[in-house]
C-alpha cells in the first residue's frame, strides 16, 4: 500500500497515526492516512478492516489549585 521511504507505520504499529496524510476534509472532521486509517478530529479511528478505535480523550482535572480537599 505505502510507497513512501521509509514506509509508513502499519495499522498495527503503536505509532500508526504517524503515517502520511493522503486526504483531509476538515469541514467533516476526518483525515485519510497512507496506511488506510481514517482518523477523526475527536481522535477516534476507523481501521481498514472495519475495526473502530474509540476516541482517546484526555482526562480533565476539575480540581481548583489551592482549594481545600
Amino acid at each position: 500500500m505505502c510507497q513512501h521511504q521509509p514506509m509508513c507505520p502499519t495499522t498495527e504499529a503503536p505509532d500508526r497515526e504517524a503515517a502520511q496524510v493522503l486526504a483531509t476534509c476538515p469541514e467533516q472532521g476526518w483525515t485519510l492516512l497512507c496506511n488506510g486509517i481514517l482518523l477523526f478530529e475527536d481522535t477516534g479511528e476507523l481501521l481498514p478492516d472495519g475495526r473502530i478505535v474509540a476516541p482517546q480523550r484526555p482526562l480533565v482535572d476539575h480540581t481548583v489549585p489551592g482549594a481545600a480537599a
